[in-house]
């Protein structure tokens, strides 16, 4: 069995059938026909699992640009359910006229996304959450800041669950209520568990320690030979099921429900002229993640100058969706050296797995 991680996947160049695009281009997944009604069939499981039923209608707030997470969990959910829409995370008011408009009963989003949506409610909106009417609220896409879960089900009533969608299909694999500890999966074999040093598959039961999730999509007509790391560390308890990731590893970091190629951010800054070091900051302090890229130069002419300000804006731009403002610092330092990440919410552990010690 091959291992590989989300930057070393390789897609050949005449892969064909339906190719889902993450938003930088660095990674590729394609889905034939007879992938599609696979993956239908697995979605469908767990989102009956989940709660999803005839009587539902559903809105689905998650990313459809390339990787079509949205659009495919909505398909699936028509299929079970009395109706499905996917608007994609549309800013707050928008999503309140999509879930009147919908009549919905079930919210899909990512835990910082509902928790917006709640607070703009109140704060903004000047609007009662239970006018909504929502009985389900599955979360998927990234990990919650504590007691998002708690406090969304007391604010708008509903059950609220988490649905498992790996970072390479965006696919619902397994579910979890509010009050379980681990993950309960659409079949056997669909996900798995691995030290972060080492290619080889724990065994339930599992001893207690930080361990990576794996996906072993035997389904895909090409990557069913493929154990795939997702860069998602969970936290085992002795002879526990998988739980939910708490933390990331690896060369792509976690941010508003989008995978981060940091060598993508590397390589688009390493064309600018100037630039000593580069420091990508994330943080929470609210109820959303938000990034400032720290720039130091290397000569006091470029501190001040609103075109190589421009430029750096320009070439994040390029390489994600997602806004990172541009801080550039007072100081200038002659040396050269690496860019790096700091990620103030304690998320990602490093770029390197065999540097993270348990």
């Amino acid at each position: 069995m091959t291992w590989t991680t989300r930057e070393a996947l390789t897609t050949p160049r005449d892969a064909a059938g339906l190719l889902l695009v993450s938003p930088e281009a660095d990674l590729i997944v394609p889905l034939t026909a007879e992938d599609r009604a696979a993956a239908l069939e697995i979605a469908t499981t767990t989102l009956r699992a989940a709660g999803v039923g005839p009587s539902d209608r559903v809105v689905v707030a998650l990313g459809n640009d390339g990787e079509a997470t949205g659009t495919l969990i909505a398909q699936a959910c028509a299929e079970i359910a009395q109706a499905a829409a996917a608007p994609g995370p549309r800013g707050r008011l928008r999503l309140h006229h999509a879930l009147e408009a919908v009549r919905a009963t079930t919210l899909i989003a990512t835990p910082t996304g509902a928790m917006d949506l709640l607070a703009r409610l109140h704060l903004e909106f000047l609007l009662d959450p239970l006018d909504l009417g929502l009985r389900h609220i599955l979360l998927t896409g990234e990990m919650p800041s504590p007691g998002a879960y708690g406090q969304l089900a007391s604010e708008f009533e509903a059950e609220v669950g988490e649905l498992y969608a790996d970072p390479f299909f965006g696919l619902p694999t397994a579910y979890r209520s509010a009050r379980d500890t681990a993950y309960t999966p659409a079949r056997e074999g669909l996900l798995g568990v691995a030290p972060l040093g080492k290619d080889v598959l724990l065994e339930p039961p599992y001893a207690s320690g930080s361990a990576e999730i794996v996906v072993t999509p035997a389904w895909h007509s090409t990557l069913g030979g493929t154990t795939l790391r997702t860069g998602q560390v969970v936290r085992l308890a002795e002879g526990a099921g998988i739980p939910a990731p708490e933390q990331t590893v690896g060369e792509h970091v976690l941010l508003r429900g989008r995978w981060l190629s940091i060598p993508r951010v590397a390589a688009a800054l390493a064309r600018i002229d100037g630039i000593a070091h580069w420091d990508l900051r994330i943080a929470r302090e609210g109820t959303l993640d938000a990034a400032a890229l720290h720039v130091t130069f290397n000569r006091a002419t470029l501190v001040k100058n609103p075109m190589w300000r421009s430029r750096i804006h320009q070439a994040l731009v390029a390489v994600t969706p997602v806004t990172i403002e541009v801080v550039v610092e007072d100081d200038v330092a002659e040396q050269a050296r690496p860019g790096s990440v700091t990620d103030l919410r304690g998320h990602h552990l490093g770029r390197d797995r065999s540097a993270v010690v348990d």
